[in-house]
């Protein structure tokens, strides 16, 4: 009996937790993606051949956009991806 209303409660508290979260969800505060910075090129040592450069894989820079207004929602698409520079 005593397992049964506490399973009971579990579930109860895990539901109310599922359903909280911000109400109005900005785009001001930045998210962890957007904080990453490019890291340093592996570099193969001496005594083995070098790395390919013809297999990395580029990461195409993202075309700008105009600013958004303080407070406004987030961008319904992602931005344009242009490829080269």
């Amino acid at each position: 009996m005593r397992r049964t209303h506490l399973l009971l409660a579990l579930l109860a508290a895990a539901a109310i937790a599922a359903c909280g979260g911000p109400a109005e969800m900005t785009c001001d505060e930045l998210r962890g993606y957007e904080l990453a910075v490019e890291g340093k090129r592996v570099q193969a040592p001496e005594d083995l051949d070098d790395l390919d450069p013809l297999r990395e894989m580029p990461l195409p820079q993202a075309s700008p956009q105009a600013q958004r207004p303080p407070g406004s929602p987030c961008i319904d698409m992602p931005p344009k991806i242009r490829i080269g520079e």
